[in-house]
Order: C-alpha cells, then sequence, then structure tokens
C-alpha cells in the first residue's frame, strides 16, 4: 500500500481512483464496512481504493485542548487498511488554513485535482469542509459536474456492546475508558491495542516475582481504566499471554499512571527499548491497595492464573 503525506506526495501521473475520506479511527466494524465496499468498488472499475485521513485529528485544530483520545496510532491504522486491500493513504496534515478550506474548494483540490476522483464511498454523516458545511448531498451534487458518483454505505451496525448503540469511535472510547475491552473489542473486531516504547520503571516487578514491562504509551493514546487485565504483550511479531495492570499503582502510593504488562511464564526478557503492543482481552479486577505485601503478592498469583485461564478460554473459543 503506497503512503502519502500530503497532496504534495500524490504521484503526478496519478489516474483515476476510488476515495473514501475520515478520521477512521480505530477502524472499527462500522469503518471497514465503508473501507471493503471502496475496496469491492475500485475493483469493479479497476482503478486503486484510496482511503484520505487527517492529522492531527481536526477537532484538535478546531477547538484545540479537545483532542479525543486515540484508538489507533497512524501506522496502525495503515496496517489495519492494507489488509482490507487498499491501495494507498492520503494523510492531510490538518492545519488552521485547510480547515478554512470549503466543501467545494475540498472537492477541487483533493478529489478532483490529485486523487481524480471516479466515485467516492462515505457514510451516511459525512461532514467535510470549512464549518463541517459539506455533506453526502453536496457531495453527489459535485459530482454531476466532475463525473465521479457517490455512494453511500450505512455504517451503523450494532450488538451487545454499549447495550445496542450503533458501534463508533466515540462509544469505542467510552468503553474502553470505563474498562469495557470486551465491548470495545466487539466494536473493533479485535482487542484494543495500546503500543510504546518499554522504559524502566520502579522494577518492584521484577523484586516481587512477576517482571513487567513498563509500556511509555504513545501521545493521545486511548487507555483503558485502571485495574488489571487479561491479554497479550507482542514483541517482533510474537504475542505472548500477558497480565496487565493500568494505573498509579497505590500500593506504593504511585502518582504517574502506567501500563505494565507481565508476560506469563516467559524468564529473562529483555524488552527495554523495544517498541511493544498490549492488547486487552478482558477485565478482571479493579486497582486495589492492600494491607499487606504477602496479601498483594497472593493477589498478583491468583490474578495471572486467572489472566491464563481467560486468555485459554478465547483461545480454544476461536479455534
Amino acid at each position: 500500500m503506497q503512503r502519502w503525506r500530503g497532496l504534495e506526495d500524490i504521484p503526478e501521473d496519478w489516474g483515476r481512483s476510488v476515495v473514501t475520506i475520515g478520521s477512521y479511527d480505530g477502524v472499527h466494524r462500522g469503518h471497514q464496512l465503508i473501507i471493503r465496499h471502496a475496496v469491492e468498488r475500485a475493483r469493479e472499475l479497476g482503478v486503486p481504493a484510496v482511503v484520505v485521513t487527517f492529522d492531527p485529528h481536526p477537532s484538535e485544530v478546531v477547538r484545540p485542548g479537545s483532542h479525543p483520545p486515540l484508538l489507533a496510532p497512524h501506522h496502525r491504522r495503515a496496517e489495519l487498511m492494507a489488509e482490507l486491500g487498499v491501495d494507498a493513504l492520503l494523510i492531510l496534515p490538518f492545519t488552521a488554513e485547510f480547515s478554512k478550506l470549503s466543501p467545494a474548494d475540498f472537492v477541487g483540490k483533493v478529489l478532483v485535482d490529485k486523487l481524480h476522483a471516479k466515485a467516492v464511498v462515505e457514510g451516511p454523516n459525512f461532514r467535510f469542509g470549512h464549518r463541517a458545511a459539506g455533506n453526502v448531498e453536496f457531495l453527489a451534487e459535485q459530482g454531476k459536474v466532475y463525473d465521479f458518483e457517490v455512494e453511500v454505505v450505512d455504517l451503523f451496525v450494532s450488538g451487545e456492546a454499549g447495550g445496542g448503540e450503533p458501534f463508533s469511535s466515540t462509544l469505542t472510547r467510552r468503553l474502553v475508558g470505563a474498562g469495557d475491552v470486551a465491548g470495545a473489542a466487539e466494536i473493533l473486531g479485535r482487542p484494543h491495542r495500546v503500543e510504546g516504547v518499554v522504559v524502566r520503571g520502579a522494577q518492584r516487578g521484577r523484586e516481587l516475582g512477576f517482571p513487567t514491562a513498563n509500556v511509555e504509551t504513545l501521545p493521545h493514546t486511548a487507555i483503558p481504566a485502571d485495574g488489571v487485565y487479561a491479554g497479550w504483550l507482542t514483541v517482533a511479531g510474537e504475542a505472548m499471554p500477558a497480565a496487565i495492570s493500568v494505573g498509579t499503582n497505590p500500593q506504593f502510593d504511585g502518582t504517574e499512571r502506567t501500563v505494565e504488562a507481565y508476560a506469563i511464564d516467559r524468564v529473562g526478557l529483555d524488552l527495554y527499548g523495544l517498541h511493544v503492543a498490549v492488547d486487552f482481552l478482558a477485565f478482571v479486577r479493579g486497582q486495589a491497595k492492600f494491607e499487606t505485601l504477602e496479601a498483594l503478592l497472593e493477589q498478583m498469583a491468583e490474578d495471572v492464573k486467572r489472566c491464563r485461564e481467560l486468555i485459554a478460554a478465547s483461545q480454544g473459543s476461536s479455534s
């Protein structure tokens, strides 16, 4: 998959294409419907499928300080989109100047002049241009002028997550923030992932017999609620069953919120400085402070046992 950072990265001889535009944070199951439709339409028309997205999140430019927690960084979104068959990803730097582009100018400069759109695929609530004044109806009118089709795909699938509320990035962030990682996984179609570099912490886990990878997460990452979770620690493509702790470590009067993962039954791992991924499968218990160190150790052993059981059960159900 080609990756372009800005309009100037698009090859000058780029031909017609099928385009879909959006933040697509998380590339959840609703997003996947739209992207898959765009890819299928591109195959039918014999042209490439292009996803257009933005960095930073538009809300951060329009309303500084309002950047939402991110479900997936851009490189992860790119991986997920490539798996869906997308041929090119265009990340547009979202600046104050860019935010002032009228819907008509956006169509002309991006869709027509650069991407030569043959078809544009969007969800029914798609908005674009200055003050989000453009919608799918306006896009369809522009399509008649510039010779591209507009196809609207309903992305509002639903399930048990959020009590049947339509799947969305907003709902997913809310569930992650509440610690309902199982609900988030239903929407995403995979476990919620947090990434970062392993840094040196207080190394108490090592002293207690449960050495953990202290993950310095990427900016604006959507981090689950404080507590203990079952999941996986992935290093260089290897996913290891893990017991994950999120919180401030109240047992030792900690104040900094951390994400730490203990690779179950693995000995001698040296992960410092490595980029790792932590996937959250299930919530085990909330954060707590224990009367004694012995009580904490007893609970940690029980947590690991429970995590091992949950991971084994999930692998059994998926086989």
